[in-house]
């Protein structure tokens, strides 16, 4: 197994301290930080792996390439109009969007948009996805909502004209009306939601900065979205402890969503989620209630990305997502002031922690791609903790999400947060699909199970051995 190599010249010497020997005064003018440099050291300081580790040079000597960036959120808005409580870009520890301007200017966006064509013809992608982010994207107003996608669109026919462009936009839906849903079916741009139940009791938190609840709004603009098939893209909402997960799933199906993310909450080990003690699975125990209300109705009513995807994981599928697996890591996210920075989600290990020092105006998406940050979202096994790499279900868990992994001064390199919540999850799907695969085709419409049966019957033998392995051995739950 290949080495990520450590050198301590990856990064600059700390300057010296006052005292004996230190250096001479300078003039203030000639000795401010570079802050390049600053935030070079800033992130070896609380994450010294990769930032002071990973030696991206000598990988890439030792054979590893890096794989091209195929999502890009632009940051339209870097304002919201709601003050959730739990939000990771306002409340966690990045406080950077007070220093962002509060909207994309078109030249930023026209800019954006020959990165990511330059980048499309560079790497002969298929195809680029595009999501309009925030802040809050849709307080743009409805006539310039899909400016940024059209400006990609064009540069990517002029300079990549095989690659195909899709287009989302995440919002807390709020503010959906017909006309804002009108301009983005217009543009081929899909609407995706951010809630947290279908009910006003699920959305306590979910205020706006008056405090006053957001619900009656969104539920507003989902029943207006949920008429409107081919535009909507689905929910996304995080889980919550405190609420009945049935009643929270069975409530958001009241919205007719396509698709439901069910998302564990952003914390890692110096911030750990509500409810985390060791030796417990209470994630896992939310979250497979819904999966046994979900994986036995009698018709599949919404797809949830998260067992879909351990389900695909099990049977030897490639996965669509960096929350799980080994693939490489290839988002961007383009901030409103043309700074170039890793997901979004890092913001909730420390300060900075997505930042690049990199921009539009003076780097190129190739340059991005060694970044340790970004490589070694790439390394897949061999950016793992040793307990992961050994572990059998590194291939469907793989160490799981990043940020959840972040220990302050140490780094990315633990075992997810949600160790013992992922090893019951994988296991107990793994089981139902290990039944599933051995049960008699029906004749029945087809469901979940049904349909991930036959998947799991035609995968390889190798991939239908793991799942029985998962299936049957208890957990080992990392501390």
């Amino acid at each position: 197994m290949r080495r990520a190599v450590t050198s301590d010249s990856v990064l600059p010497a700390p300057p010296a301290r006052g005292g004996a020997g230190s250096a001479p005064h300078q003039d203030p003018a000639q000795s401010k930080p570079d802050p390049a440099v600053a935030q070079r050291l800033r992130h070896a300081r609380y994450a010294p792996w990769p930032y002071a580790r990973l030696d991206v040079a000598a990988e890439r000597a030792a054979g590893h390439r890096p794989h091209p960036i195929r999502q890009f959120v632009l940051k339209t808005r870097s304002r919201c109009n709601l003050a959730c409580t739990y939000c990771y870009v306002y409340e966690m520890a990045d406080q950077s969007w007070r220093g962002q301007p509060s909207a994309m200017t078109a030249a930023t966006a026209a800019r954006a948009a020959e990165r990511i064509a330059e980048h499309a013809a560079a790497h002969a992608l298929p195809r680029v996805d595009l999501v309009l982010h925030g802040g809050e994207p849709l307080l743009t107003a409805p006539a310039a909502l899909a400016g940024p996608v059209e400006a990609v669109r064009a540069a990517v026919a002029r300079a990549a004209p095989r690659t195909r462009v899709t287009a989302t936009v995440q919002t807390n839906g709020t503010l959906l009306t017909r006309g804002r849903l009108t301009a983005l079916a217009a543009a081929g741009i899909r609407v995706g939601v951010s809630l947290d139940g279908g009910l006003p009791a699920h959305n306590a938190r979910r205020v706006d900065h008056a405090g006053r609840p957001g619900f009656g709004a969104a539920a507003r603009g989902l029943r207006l979205l949920a008429r409107h098939p081919d535009s909507y893209a689905g929910v996304l909402c995080v889980v919550d402890l405190g609420q009945d997960p049935v009643e929270t799933y069975e409530s958001l199906l009241a919205f007719a969503p396509p698709s439901v993310g069910l998302l564990l909450p952003l914390a890692n080990w110096s911030t750990p989620p509500p409810g985390h003690h060791p030796g417990l699975a209470p994630y896992a125990d939310w979250l497979l209630a819904v999966f046994e209300r979900w994986w036995h109705d009698g018709v599949r009513r919404t797809r949830i990305r998260l067992f879909e995807e351990i389900i695909a994981l099990l049977i030897g599928l490639p996965a669509a997502t960096e929350t799980l697996g080994l693939a490489p890591a290839a988002t961007a996210v383009i901030e409103t002031d043309g700074s170039i920075e890793q997901a979004d989600s890092l913001k909730s290990a420390y300060e900075g922690a997505a930042a690049t020092g990199m921009s539009l105006d003076t780097h190129s998406f190739d340059e991005l791609l060694d970044h340790p940050g970004l490589a070694a979202r790439q390394l897949g096994r061999d950016a793992l903790a040793a307990g992961c790499r050994a572990c059998e279900l590194v291939e469907v868990c793989g160490g799981g999400h990043y940020p959840h992994r972040y220990r302050a001064g140490e780094g990315f390199r633990q075992p997810s947060v949600y160790c013992a919540d992922l090893q019951v999850l994988i296991r107990h799907i793994a089981a139902a699909v290990h039944r599933a695969a051995q049960a008699p085709a029906t004749t029945s419409r087809p469901t979940a199970q049904t349909v991930t049966g036959r998947a799991a019957q035609a995968a390889p033998a190798a991939t239908r051995r793991a799942a029985r392995a998962a299936a049957a051995h208890p957990p080992a739950v990392a501390s």
